[in-house]
């Protein structure tokens, strides 16, 4: 077993991938609601827009921040060296090719929801003349849907990052994670117990 693989906030984030049927779903009850009222591919556009840009952007350029669960965050100045080691691996080239892979394939599968949505129309959440309402509704689930995928997906790929390569990789600098990250919520010392999951300082 890869030493990092005892870090908890890895599998954390990677068991977030549940919740993704969850929000297509709801992504799908508000494409259901009443008819078009704009042309497909203005509305298509716009929830996709909403949906997918924002996280895209936010993984190209400033990566979720895996040490945190919910509205807290762990301090950055109480990483440990490998925990470092662990950001650094979110910005490899690789895992900006694999968000962009996930946006078009949540592209595709946004499509697919539009083209079935009228069969949902009795399950709608909201009243037929409520269509941008609906649309709205859609448009936060597919950008929940985004998050609660691209951020497993990117977690897989530093999972799946050899031992040698994790040794070799140099920890973020501290006083640039902020910077380089998207941290999100109150930044505490400590959310889990000190017996979890420590990674050793050496890598290994």
């Amino acid at each position: 077993m890869r030493s990092f693989w005892s870090e908890p906030f890895l599998w954390i984030h990677l068991a977030g991938v549940a919740a993704l049927p969850i929000f297509l779903g709801l992504c799908l009850l508000g494409l259901a609601v009443g008819s078009p009222l704009l042309p497909v591919w203005v509305e298509l556009f716009l929830v996709g827009a909403i949906g997918i840009a924002p996280v895209l952007w936010m993984q190209w350029f400033r990566p979720f921040y895996i040490f945190s669960i919910l509205v807290v965050a762990v301090k950055p100045q109480n990483l440990t060296n490998g925990q470092q080691r662990i950001l650094a691996g979110f910005k490899s080239r690789l895992n900006k090719g694999l968000a962009l892979f996930v946006a078009v394939l949540l592209a595709v599968i946004l499509w697919q929801l539009y083209r079935f949505a009228p069969l949902a129309a009795g399950v709608a959440p909201f009243p037929p003349q409520w269509r941008f309402a609906g649309l709205f509704l859609a448009a936060l689930a597919f950008l929940a849907s985004n998050l609660f995928l691209q951020v497993p997906v990117s977690v897989m790929a530093v999972l799946l990052m050899p031992e040698s390569e994790f040794a070799a990789t140099k920890p973020d600098v501290l006083e640039k994670i902020g910077l380089d990250f998207t941290i999100a919520g109150w930044q505490v010392d400590r959310i889990l117990p000190n017996f979890v999951g420590e990674i050793k300082e050496d890598g290994r």
